[in-house]
């Protein structure tokens, strides 16, 4: 978000527009935390994490009285428009302020890339990457030790990441709430690796995969610990479970993430600029493409098909 932050500020400043930065979302809407915002204030951020003006969840922002009164902290500080950086909780609070006369401009930032409308969303490529080098360092104990491992990665509604990474880490087995798991079809192939060869193989777990596998066990938000129990059941191969948690929602953000970050960022300032608002700002086949905020919310990100069947295919040699 950082590199975002950074492309407003400075995309702003040369065509000379004054900036303020809003601490923690809209509970700093409602609580009047703003910031100047200068070229120089946002120097030497473009490689860190996160971002500098902080995230914070607001229990007031969803009432009339609270949204009248960020709206009311906006026009006394004389904001013409707003650039909002996040997922779907923020552009729907983005929509009502739209509507309430406050230009919006929407950019999408969340790790689960779950936002339709825009091909990717800043932090995936981070994300994914993380999930990669992790792969990478956990593949070098299971193959010294001849292991199976479970390896849960984030996404608890969405199996981008985990589809992402198995790919790229050349995981043995992927699993997703989007696509239905058969527990002892991947027991079999796991047997099968076994025969043809495999001392060790790696199964990537969503967090969101749940009780919708054909072995009728239900499973809870703890997913990949119950997987790796009852592939040590079925297989009798030795296996470790390892979960990743917010270590993926950390680190110094990959390449693609800072440009693509800078692209979303200046265009959203040159869109307001243009009178064009009410809408969020994304990358489609790595052009910059505006959509309204409301033809988003009609829609679902869905995976992609073939990725799941390429790491599938893959995997199964």
């Amino acid at each position: 978000m950082n590199a975002a932050i950074r492309a407003v500020v400075r995309t702003a400043g040369f065509y000379h527009m004054t900036v303020l930065g809003v601490l923690r979302g809209f509970h700093g809407l409602i609580h009047n935390e703003f910031i100047e915002l200068n070229p120089r204030s946002v120097a030497d951020i473009v490689h860190r994490g996160g971002t500098i003006l902080k995230s914070a969840r607001s229990e007031e922002f969803p009432t009339p009285e609270g949204q009248a009164l960020a709206i009311q902290n906006l026009q006394k500080a004389g904001v013409e428009g707003l650039v909002i950086i996040g997922g779907d909780g923020s552009f729907r609070g983005g929509m009502r302020l739209q509507a309430a006369g406050i230009d919006v401009v929407g950019i999408p930032a969340t790790i689960d890339n779950d936002i339709p409308c825009t091909d990717y969303s800043i932090g995936f490529d981070t994300t994914v990457n993380t999930v990669v080098e992790a792969i990478n360092k956990i593949r070098d104990t299971a193959s010294s030790h001849e292991r199976i491992y479970v390896v849960e990665v984030m996404g608890r509604h969405s199996g981008h990441i985990a589809l992402h990474a198995g790919l790229a880490g050349g995981a043995e087995t992927v699993l997703i709430p989007e696509i239905d798991a058969d527990l002892d079809g991947v027991c079999q192939r796991l047997i099968s690796g076994y025969e043809l060869g495999k001392a060790h193989s790696i199964v990537l777990v969503a967090e969101g995969v749940g009780g919708n596998f054909k072995t009728g066990r239900s499973l809870d938000e703890s997913s990949a610990f119950h997987i790796g129990s009852y592939v040590r059941e079925k297989t009798g191969f030795e296996t470790r479970v390892t979960v990743l948690g917010h270590i993926q929602r950390g680190g110094n953000p990959t390449a693609q993430d800072r440009i693509m970050a800078s692209r979303l960022g200046a265009r959203a300032v040159e869109m307001l600029r243009e009178g064009q608002a009410g809408c969020m700002v994304g990358v489609v086949h790595t052009e910059i493409q505006a959509t309204p905020l409301e033809e988003v919310f009609r829609q679902e990100k869905q995976i992609d098909h073939e990725f799941y069947r390429l790491a599938h295919i893959l995997a199964s040699q």
